[in-house]
């Protein structure tokens, strides 16, 4: 049987062993680690794939909000009750067609009060130039002082006065009582009423908005860098004479459909917006069949035409710093980062003015993985069959 001492020294060596083992496999673990960056690394295969040229027409889209040509606000002019309404919501009018009538009775009162307050003025004329016709004899023959007949004459130019007053209120009321009948000012579209027959209506209340959208504005503006681009992609000494270079812009409707009529460039703001910092733009597009209409919104597309540009796609490049970089394949399949100047994009593709050569090879995909310097192994791609499988 054993001691409790000799139990003791026992499980202590068991301790002290697996302590050993434990220590020479963190040792081993560690020798074998600090010798991996030591041993060669095995070079990556990647896909490259030749800079190429191509002439192609990208656009650049600009949100914009459409209005008709025309687009009037409907306000009465005299205010009353609105007694009927001629047309509905959504109707196509002819310019002076009648759209609303307001209670005239008011008007036509005040018309009658004119006319009798016109008739009491001839009255009063007639009455004053009788007085002077009686008192220029009596002045003339010296009977009495001509400060009676200066008198008469004032209560005469009074009366003539008046009389006038009062033809100025029949006209007055006359322009009221044509005021009750509202007609359209220009052909167009009745937009929403938002009063009801019995409505009492003020010269401040819209009636109604008509809108003429045979012709489409459609407004968007350029933030400044934009417009920079703008003005140097187009010839012209003027703003006004690049304007009229550029070709006809399409029109992206809000389920990115394009409107099949396009359009034109045709005004531009005399300055910047000191909120926004951009500059607004107004082209110009024929709506014949009435598809769009005031309020509705989409993207103006402005073409860009490139001739023999190169182009890199974008899955092969990386930006750092708002630069955009691509790894460059040299001697020995070393690769080596270079920026690129971007002129324009599509989808898939950057066009570039310099920092590339067409020939040059770039690493297609991976590039997130390379340093400069490093060796890999290339696995060659042919531009045409990217451009199939990744259309401009």
């Amino acid at each position: 049987m054993m001691k409790p001492l000799d139990n003791m020294k026992t499980n202590y060596s068991w301790v002290k062993l697996l302590t050993a083992i434990s220590v020479a496999t963190v040792l081993y673990s560690c020798s074998n680690t600090s010798a991996t960056p030591g041993m060669p690394q095995q070079a990556m295969a990647l896909p490259v794939v030749p800079v190429t040229t191509t002439t192609a027409t990208t656009f650049r889209e600009y949100p914009a909000s459409l209005e008709g040509k025309v687009n009037v606000e409907i306000k009465p002019q005299v205010e009353g009750y609105l007694e009927k309404i001629f047309v509905d919501e959504g109707a196509w009018v002819k310019t002076g067609q009648p759209l609303f009538r307001i209670d005239a009775r008011m008007y036509n009162e005040a018309l009658n009060t004119a006319n009798a307050s016109l008739l009491a003025a001839k009255a009063n004329v007639a009455k004053a130039k009788v007085d002077v016709d009686r008192l220029v004899p009596l002045v003339e023959n010296k009977v009495i002082s001509d400060v009676q007949l200066k008198s008469a004459q004032a209560v005469y130019d009074a009366a003539v006065a008046a009389e006038a007053q009062a033809k100025a209120a029949i006209a007055n009321a006359q322009i009221n009582i044509g005021y009750t009948l509202i007609r359209a000012t220009a052909n167009g579209y009745i937009g929403r009423i938002p009063f009801k027959a019995g409505a009492l209506v003020t010269k401040s209340d819209a009636l109604t908005v008509l809108s003429d959208i045979h012709e489409m504005y459609a407004y968007f503006s350029l933030s400044e860098p934009d417009f920079i681009a703008f003005k140097n992609q187009f010839a012209g000494n003027s703003i006004e004479e690049k304007v009229k270079q550029v070709p006809p812009v399409e029109l992206a409707l809000a389920d990115n459909s394009i409107y099949p009529v396009k359009g034109k460039l045709s005004t531009i703001e005399g300055q910047f917006d000191k909120t926004t910092g951009a500059i607004s733009f107004r082209a110009t597009f024929s709506n014949p069949g009435g598809i769009l209409r005031t309020g509705n919104t989409g993207k103006v597309r402005i073409p860009q035409q490139f001739n023999d540009a190169l182009i890199v796609p974008m899955e092969a490049t990386f930006d750092v710093q708002d630069k955009v970089f691509v790894f460059v394949v040299g001697d020995s399949n070393k690769v080596a980062s270079r920026p690129i100047t971007v002129t324009g994009k599509t989808t898939n593709y950057y066009f570039v003015k310099d920092g590339v050569k067409a020939g040059d090879k770039i690493v297609f995909s991976g590039v997130g993985n390379l340093q400069d310097g490093m060796a890999i192994v290339p696995q060659p791609m042919s531009a045409d069959s990217l451009l199939k499988a990744k259309p401009l």
